[in-house]
């Protein structure tokens, strides 16, 4: 089975290919930084537009680079939810009447979904069952994996994810859009002795995250200072130490409750180098394995979409010639599914 994944939840335009026999064939990515960096975060008017501009090109770009033509997809997935309303009926729109067009099933995909099963696509995959933080710029959340549509969410956070939190803090420090690369880059030259922020949620025993008020924390202590460089890389230090390590302290505990023996990490900020070295510490010190997707699967992209589309058509799952979009949507109200990955 040959499935184009269609990415438009948000402010990247991803289209892919996935084989069932031969894996990922292409995976194609369309950045909006340059459009949304100027007013410090995504403007969702301007984001479906630009999806309406790239999507055919990128599906033909991708058509061309796996020497496939049209006819020989056998099925389209999409991103149906959650995400921003208007950039989502971009890819579900385009989607469904390619798929009606060609006479194939079409499938709605779970974003976050589709994020969680991301690393199945590395060479070196994950057995079921596993724990999962998801941590991107819309969502942060620790979900109990049993298998493929089998989903607990132990905690999520109560405010802003922590990728937002990024963003908005970024924008604080004069740092470029997205933020937390911009964070990342800038603490590396920080000093890890000059600031202590607090870690949030630290103190409660919860699996729940919040960055709100580390956010204003931060905020506050900013505008005391001129902020020269070193005191923006310092600051951006000991933002990204408390957020990571509240991350970090969560896994932990959810690992405690849990028992896994598997980690996995997925989403935008997963790509977060700091949080990677803190999560593979940890790992090693329980003796539990942690896996992380490569850094071009950890961004929205359209081969996640493929897959987890894959996985649900080869159950015998479809959307009936009408489709929605669904801008907040739990994994939890996703059905189970049966299938063989091997």
């Amino acid at each position: 089975m040959k499935v184009l994944g269609i990415e438009t939840s948000c402010d990247d335009t991803g289209v892919a290919i996935y084989d069932s026999e031969q894996g990922l064939l292409i995976n194609r990515f369309a950045s909006q930084v340059d459009i949304h960096s100027i007013y410090g975060g995504v403007v969702p008017e301007l984001a479906a537009r630009d999806h309406i501009r790239k999507v055919m090109p990128l599906v033909e770009d991708a058509l061309v680079g796996s020497g496939l033509g049209r006819k020989q997809l056998d099925a389209i997935a999409y991103t149906a939810g959650p995400g921003l309303v208007g950039a989502l009926l971009v890819g579900a729109t385009v989607g469904r009447s390619l798929a009606f067009a060609l006479g194939v099933p079409a499938i709605g995909v779970h974003h976050m979904e589709g994020h969680l099963l991301s690393p199945m696509l590395e060479n070196e995959a994950p057995e079921f069952p596993f724990l999962s933080l998801l941590v991107s710029g819309g969502h942060t959340m620790l979900v109990d994996v049993h298998s493929v549509g089998e989903y607990k969410i132990l905690g999520q956070t109560r405010d802003d994810a922590v990728g937002e939190a990024f963003d908005k803090f970024a924008k604080v420090l004069g740092l470029p859009y997205p933020g937390g690369p911009s964070i990342e880059k800038s603490a590396k030259r920080g000093d890890s002795k000059r600031f202590k922020f607090p870690s949030p949620m630290a103190g409660h025993r919860t699996l729940e995250f919040s960055f709100s008020g580390l956010k204003t924390h931060a905020m506050l202590e900013a505008s005391k200072y001129e902020l020269d460089d070193r005191t923006r890389n310092d600051l951006a230090y000991a933002f990204q130490e408390a957020a990571v390590e509240a991350l970090v302290t969560k896994c932990e505990q959810a690992l405690e409750i849990t028992g896994h023996a598997s980690l996995v990490v997925a989403g935008g900020v997963g790509a977060n180098r700091f949080l990677r070295e803190r999560l593979r510490a940890l790992c090693d010190s329980r003796e539990v394995k942690v896996y992380f997707p490569s850094m071009e699967l950890c961004t929205d992209n359209g081969a996640m979409i493929a897959y987890a589309g894959y996985l649900r058509l080869q159950s015998g799952q479809h959307e009936a010639l009408g489709y929605s979009v669904q801008p907040r949507w739990s994994l939890e109200d996703l059905p189970a599914v049966t299938i063989d990955l091997d």
